[in-house]
């Protein structure tokens, strides 16, 4: 969990920057979003092509191994599909939201382009507390519904900050499948994200 607070720290930072307006003007006048968001998926394929288990990943990949994805991803727009009867934003909205499987990072960035701050702001913090959520349950999620159950629910953040706990509370025979499910996710998010965001 520790991981993640440095970011919601610093999401913090940006809003009271901006609410006290002390944030530099040159920023206020250009949009770094998009600047940002080309940096952020350079910076993701380096790290996905320097890690030398990629390879060996995906030679040992076993189509079995992609139920876990697809149970993310029918699981987490079921949810949002659910959610959407409830609350002022339409389906596509709270589709695009839940597409982001806890990769705030790049999916509100998309989102922000596409429709605007308010639900970039919330697509962060609904990803954000995903994350947390599933640092704070895997224990409980493991024991109550079985080893899939907060590998799903940390969607694409179980091959960084979530794997540890899920490894400690689901064996480390889901190690593997905690990577691939993260990897299928992260390729996914911005196909699914600008799916909905068209809509």
């Amino acid at each position: 969990m520790s991981a993640s607070l440095p970011i919601l720290g610093c999401f913090v930072l940006g809003l009271l920057l901006a609410r006290f307006g002390l944030v530099p003007a040159l920023l206020l006048e250009h949009d770094p979003t998009l600047p940002a968001l080309w940096l952020l998926m350079a910076l993701v394929g380096l790290s996905l092509g320097a890690d030398r288990r990629l390879m060996e990943i995906l030679r040992s990949l076993r189509p079995r191994i992609l139920l876990l994805p697809l149970g993310t991803t029918v699981g987490t727009f079921a949810g949002c599909a659910l959610v959407s009867i409830f609350l002022v934003y339409s389906l596509a909205d709270c589709l695009a939201v839940g597409a982001g499987f806890a990769y705030y990072s790049l999916s509100s960035v998309f989102i922000t382009q596409y429709r605007g701050e308010e639900l970039g702001t919330v697509a962060l913090l609904a990803n954000i507390f995903r994350e947390l959520f599933t640092l704070i349950f895997t224990p409980a999620l493991a024991r109550l519904m079985g080893a899939p159950a907060p590998i799903m629910c940390g969607g694409a953040s179980t091959m960084d900050t979530t794997l540890p706990g899920i490894t400690r509370a689901a064996g480390t025979l889901w190690t593997f499948p905690s990577i691939v499910h993260a990897m299928i996710l992260d390729f996914s998010v911005p196909f699914w994200v600008t799916l909905f965001c068209s809509l």
